[in-house]
């Protein structure tokens, strides 16, 4: 989970508004739409083998991101990375953007293509806690899982001016809503391009390690507002979830599935401008990757000297965590 993006959408529940261009012409998806009844997903689904993988982005991240890394674990499995409802070409979606609406979405797009579990998830960033939600409502179509420096219960993300906020810490105790597939009229986005920074029509560096047409791909992507109207309620309601996993013991709660956690060695807390010392920061993230490993019976942790973007600074090394879940799964032997 970005804090940049956080801080992103913190101004834009302010209304804060700058012009930016007008998006780029839809280039051509490199997967398939489908059908939920009223609103379409995007799934690219590559090569061939089971367990099929499947690709949880991060807050703000999008399925053309992953080309790296699935282009890697194409080569010894099937793999399917897809776009949330409003993201790239993905239609919006129905609201409220809860854990359990996006699992609920994504079980019903794999069915309807009929990719057939159980499911080795990858969850990155955001996409970790999604994962761990899925596999909760789901277990019968998990069959391993890897999480990508994925953001936990109790992390301290920064939301600007110098503030941090703890992810839980914002609940307000609300019963989440029932899911379903249904779009309201008053589901529709609200954003308009207009209302978005002008830093959104420029690529950040860090995208041009994809080839040049994802890279096109991400910056059309990234100027779509209903990307952020998405996002504004995924964060609005996240904080109900991760309140309840702190108020509930979590260890052992994904049984003795294969399980790998990829955490940073170094979080890159500075501390400057923060109202937590950046020490603080660090040994509850630390600590928060440890309780990630407890959640399988059947766990390790790999320590990477790599950014959080690990899809793109380090896809030999995902691809690697991967497979080794994909071969404890075929083998049944322990992850480790």
């Amino acid at each position: 989970m970005k804090t940049t993006m956080l801080s992103f959408l913190v101004l834009l529940l302010v209304n804060a508004a700058l012009t930016v261009s007008t998006p780029a012409a839809e280039p051509k998806s490199p997967g398939k739409l489908v059908d939920l009844g009223g609103h379409r997903l995007h799934l690219n689904c590559t090569g061939k083998g089971n367990p099929t993988v499947v690709v949880e982005n991060g807050l703000g991240d999008f399925s053309i991101d992953w080309i790296l890394v699935q282009s890697r674990v194409s080569a010894f499995t099937r793999v399917c990375t897809y776009d949330r409802a409003g993201y790239a070409w993905s239609d919006p979606g129905p609201k409220p953007r809860t854990f359990s609406q996006i699992n609920l979405e994504l079980h019903d797009a794999l069915r309807k293509l009929g990719e057939r579990g159980p499911f080795v998830l990858v969850g990155h960033s955001y996409g970790g806690p999604v994962v761990r939600n899925f596999a909760a409502t789901y277990p019968q179509d998990v069959a391993g899982m890897v999480l990508v420096d994925a953001a936990h219960e109790g992390l301290r993300v920064g939301i600007g001016g110098g503030k941090t906020l703890r992810l839980g810490s914002d609940a307000k105790g609300i019963a989440i809503p029932p899911t379903h597939e249904n779009v309201a009229a008053t589901d529709k986005p609200t954003l308009r391009a207009e209302d978005l920074p002008a830093e959104f029509k420029n690529l950040d560096p860090m995208y041009k390690v994809l080839p040049a047409d994802a890279q096109q791909m991400h910056l059309w992507a990234q100027q779509l507002p209903g990307v952020y109207d998405a996002q504004n309620s995924e964060t609005e309601w996240s904080g109900e979830f991760f309140a309840k996993w702190l108020a509930t013991p979590q260890a052992g709660t994904l049984k003795a599935i294969p399980l790998i956690v990829l955490s940073r060695a170094d979080g890159g807390y500075s501390g400057a401008d923060s109202d937590i010392p950046a020490a603080q920061m660090e040994q509850e993230r630390k600590a928060g990757q440890a309780m990630l490993v407890s959640l399988s019976t059947n766990s390790k942790q790999l320590v990477l000297h790599t950014g959080h973007n690990m899809n793109l600074e380090a896809p030999d090394d995902v691809a690697s965590a991967i497979r080794q879940v994909v071969e404890a799964v075929r083998s049944h032997a322990p992850s480790s």
